[in-house]
């Protein structure tokens, strides 16, 4: 095992992500133990679910069997011992989203943050930091929800500074690109670039950030002496407001990273691509560009009256958004993309209903897969959506009876 850490922006549990994990674990020996470390999001009532989630992402999607260590939040003391023993030998450790804040005042100066400590210096296993769990790694750590919801000043907090063991004097910035605010700055985890450059000066001057893009990582394994960036966006080395632009698909050495670093002149070798998980225009869309693209379908057909079309635009919005019901942050659009499918599922059921002559006939090719995308919500208990799309079959004339025998529908024509 080389000691290898991964960085993660963003979409840590997203189809976005699946290829670099699978490259990742398939580095692991046989019967490698592979360990979620959940305290970053510890404080939340549905942890558990957060959890089970990301345990079945990498199960089903990556082929990796993943244990939660136990005892790690408070829990019995033997268990504790247990859990803690778990992180410190496992070949694959994996934490991601919550609070950065909460996770410093659960690992600061405790057995956990030695333990992880150890892993790095030692070039134990496989390392896998993502969002939140991400920005504790430098010398510093950004206390997004605390600037960014609370309005507190920006600040630093102190990090776990795992990353003094490679070498790197910085603070990890994850969500480097993140858009969210469409009309305000979003950009480096929330901050902005005037927040971020009020902080950087705030920094000493032998320091850096390390801003990773969502949907990206960067591999670095200390064993090669190599850096490299995957996935679909970049890593930013940034110093004094001046940056330097690493984009996925580039390989370099750890050597060079550190000189980028400390500030110092540092010839780039040429960019290659060494395998598909390192291209970004290989990687999946998003579930906020698919529901965009869906949309985009749906008005074209719309316009031209094809509504075998229209309802495929649904269908397949439904679809992506079922694959990323897996994922485990809370900023992926998908909240957005079911709020399009509802309004498209509207539309849907508007334009069924005009103009048409005889219901029962015309109306069974538009009705019945809506029926059966109901019906699929509601086994995989995504109530809200299956209602979603009973209120919008009502709202254009469409009535659903539930019965032991099925749905029955029927139309209202002086509904339209």
């Amino acid at each position: 095992m080389s000691g290898l850490l991964a960085i993660m922006g963003s979409g840590e549990t997203a189809p976005t992500m699946v290829s670099i994990h699978r490259t990742l674990a398939a580095r692991l020996p046989t019967g490698a133990s592979a360990v979620l470390l959940e305290t970053p999001y510890g404080f939340q009532e549905n942890v558990a679910d957060i959890s089970s989630r990301a345990c079945q992402y990498f199960d089903r999607s990556v082929g990796l069997s993943v244990t939660t260590a136990p005892g790690l939040r408070g829990a019995d003391p033997d268990d504790a011992e247990h859990g803690l023993a778990m992180l410190r030998t496992a070949d694959w450790l994996f934490s991601g989203p919550g609070s950065p804040t909460y996770a410093m005042r659960s690992w600061s100066a405790t057995p956990v943050g030695h333990a992880l400590h150890d892993r790095i210096r030692q070039r134990h296993g496989i390392t896998v930091f993502a969002s939140a769990a991400a920005a504790t790694l430098g010398r510093w750590v950004v206390p997004v929800y605390e600037i960014y919801k609370v309005g507190a000043p920006p600040h630093w907090l102190d990090g776990l500074n795992l990353l003094y063991h490679l070498d790197l004097h910085a603070a990890v910035i994850p969500h480097y690109d993140n858009t969210e605010g469409g009309t305000h700055d979003t950009r480096f985890c929330y901050l902005g670039e005037r927040r971020l450059h009020l902080m950087e000066q705030q920094l000493p001057d032998d320091a850096c950030l390390l801003g990773i893009d969502e949907h990206t990582a960067a591999l670095i394994d200390p064993a090669t002496d190599t850096v490299q960036v995957v996935g679909r966006g970049t890593m930013t080395v940034r110093r004094h407001g001046a940056s330097t632009v690493l984009p996925a698909g580039l390989t370099l050495t750890l050597t060079e990273l550190r000189g980028l670093a400390h500030g110092h002149s540092v010839t780039m070798v040429i960019p290659t691509r060494t395998t598909p998980v390192s291209a970004a225009d290989t990687a999946p869309a998003t579930v906020t560009e698919v529901a965009a693209d869906c949309e985009q379908r749906f008005n074209a057909a719309h316009a031209r009256r094809d509504a075998p079309a229209m309802t495929q635009a649904v269908l397949d919005l439904e679809a992506t958004i079922h694959d990323w019901s897996t994922d485990t942050e809370q900023d992926d659009g998908a909240e957005q993309a079911r709020a399009v499918l509802r309004t498209l599922i509207l539309r849907l059921g508007h334009a069924a209903t005009t103009g048409v002559a005889d219901p029962a006939s015309q109306l069974q090719p538009l009705v019945q897969p809506l029926l059966e995308l109901r019906d699929r919500l509601r086994a995989n208990h995504d109530y809200p959506t299956a209602d979603a799309v009973r209120d919008a079959l009502t709202a254009a004339g469409i009535d659903l009876r539930d019965g032991p025998n099925g749905v029955r529908w029927s139309t209202r024509l002086d509904h339209r």
